[in-house]
């Protein structure tokens, strides 16, 4: 394997995740993430980036942990010019428990502002750049692209709940199995530690698919 920029335990993990991929996608999962491997490559062949914004319902989750293993991804194929962010139909916060599963994984989160409602979290996966930002926010917040970028929605809420994204150029429902389910119950760590791998799993694929084109 190619020598990566990320922290160890993160490069470790997403090693992990790729190992055998191709028998744990589905014919039909994977004509999917093509899209978004067309997209992004077609993007970054065209001018050099491109901008992927994650969304779902409360931007607490699945679209938070999206966003950093995208990020991740792409710093581990060492594709340049790709930003990421998140977004939700209404704002809440980035879920306690899922920031758990992710530092469980090997990233370091921290913010300084704990003690407010929606914290901003500074997240850091690689020796390279200061990380990314993440805290919950609508899908059309300015920290988000207006225009030319691809709608990736997360959660089937939101792709039934936001037909229209403004701006977007390309939209791709991508929706992953809520691990709030199991919020409470005995099940909770080993279910949201099951999101973590089975997101990170598809978009590492979707960045290595990326990286192993020609440009």
């Amino acid at each position: 394997m190619q020598s990566s920029a990320l922290f160890p335990p993160v490069a470790e993990f997403a090693n992990d995740l790729l190992k055998g991929i191709a028998e744990k996608l589905s014919a039909e999962r994977k004509e999917l993430l093509l899209q978004l491997v067309d997209y992004i490559h077609h993007q970054l062949q065209e001018s050099g980036e491109v901008h992927l914004n994650f969304i779902c319902t409360h931007n607490s989750r699945r679209s938070h942990i999206s966003q950093i293993w995208a990020a991740a991804g792409a710093q581990h194929f060492k594709l340049s010019g790709v930003y990421t962010y998140s977004g939700g139909t209404e704002a809440t916060a980035f879920q306690p428990r899922a920031i758990a599963a992710m530092e469980r994984a090997g990233f370091q989160i921290s913010t300084d502002h704990s003690e407010v409602e929606n914290p901003v979290y500074s997240v850091r996966f690689s020796t390279i750049g200061e990380g990314t930002k993440a805290w919950s926010k609508r899908f059309d917040d300015a920290a988000n692209p207006r225009e030319n970028f691809a709608a990736i929605m997360t959660c089937s809420d939101a792709d039934q709940n936001c037909p229209w994204v403004p701006g977007t150029d390309k939209r791709i429902p991508l929706t992953f199995e809520d691990p709030k389910v199991a919020d409470g119950t005995p099940a909770e760590a080993v279910r949201y530690d099951q999101a973590v791998r089975e997101i990170g799993r598809e978009l590492l694929w979707v960045m290595r698919e990326v990286a192993l084109r020609p440009f």
